[in-house]
């Protein structure tokens, strides 16, 4: 365990954090490449190299990572999800002009900023990966609380941008996996829980049979290509590799990738190479932001999904 951190709960929440953000900067290099164009540049690429078509400088991340670091500071500001502060500090972070945003959340976000709702209109293309890229800090902030609550609390968050049965679905499964693999639950334990209930409620998830190469900005895709790579593979370096060469929405299917092998494998288990090329600044906003929101007071009653007319929702993660 690294420094300053108590137990291994907060090792793993750490951990997926990073994972994230070491997934995101790896994946980068290589987004909208088809496998065969990865492998004719780079042989294997498994190092962060910075580069791309947005030509980030090395160890430096895209809207993944900037979004979720987003998300909590309005988490821990508020101590709770509440879906107006989180509007506020997504419109702050597009405004701060980040290196990349997505055209489904650029809308979402301008919605918001015109109409101060806190769902976005309905519509084709909103099943995006959008609202799951960024929602570790929502799957840290209700750890130990009621799947209601975590519910209540990912659709506040994702509906800004992604009010789509299937974003909510997978996104959803994404945070029970990593509240379970926090908890110390066996990584092909989830097959049998919250992976087989997300496949028998939308069987276009079904990630067995052909492999799911150069995927996507659409959640099933990704998510099928997350999956396969998380459970065919042995250890947080094999998973993201396997991950990022595969191509397509490679910044994304990294960052789900690690939040899943980082909260599998724990910090030890991350290369050393990869934590000291990731940025400064980044490394220590996502330890710090992990245990904050892994310390939060856990809730001590369920929440209420009732809301009153005209007011946004929110999600106590303090019990309050």
């Amino acid at each position: 365990m690294r420094p300053g951190i108590r137990n291994t709960t907060e090792d793993r929440a750490v951990a997926a954090y990073l994972g994230l953000a070491i997934g995101d900067a790896l994946g980068a290099t290589v987004e909208f490449m088809t496998p065969r164009e990865i492998a004719a540049k780079h042989g294997t690429h498994d190092q962060i190299q910075g580069g791309g078509w947005l030509k980030l400088p090395k160890g430096r991340v895209t809207d993944d990572t900037t979004m979720a670091l987003a998300l909590g500071g309005a988490i821990l500001d508020k101590g709770r999800v509440e879906a107006q502060a989180v509007g506020e500090a997504f419109d702050a972070w597009m405004r701060g002009k980040p290196v990349d945003i997505g055209n489904t959340v650029r809308r979402g976000i301008l919605h918001f900023r015109r109409t101060a709702e806190v769902k976005a209109p309905g519509g084709a293309m909103l099943g995006g990966n959008g609202a799951c890229m960024r929602t570790l800090p929502v799957a840290l902030a209700t750890f130990g609380s009621s799947d209601e609550r975590m519910v209540d609390a990912s659709r506040a968050q994702g509906h800004l941008t992604h009010p789509d049965a299937e974003s909510d679905a997978g996104t959803e499964c994404v945070n029970r996996m990593i509240q379970q693999l926090i908890a110390g639950v066996e990584k092909n334990g989830l097959i049998h829980g919250p992976v087989k209930d997300l496949v028998e409620q939308y069987p276009t998830f079904r990630f067995r049979g052909r492999t799911e190469q150069n995927p996507d900005g659409y959640i099933v895709h990704t998510l099928r290509a997350v999956f396969q790579a998380f459970f065919d593979t042995d250890t947080f370096e094999e998973c993201l590799v396997d991950v990022v060469n595969r191509g397509g929405d490679a910044d994304t299917t990294g960052a789900i990738a690690g939040m899943l092998a980082g909260a599998c494998y724990g910090c030890d288990a991350i290369p050393p190479r990869w934590l000291k090329d990731l940025h400064d600044d980044t490394r220590q906003a996502c330890i710090d932001q992990a245990l904050a929101l892994i310390r939060l007071p856990r809730p001590l009653a369920l929440p209420t999904s009732a809301t009153a007319p005209g007011q946004p929702p929110s999600v106590s993660v303090r019990g309050s």
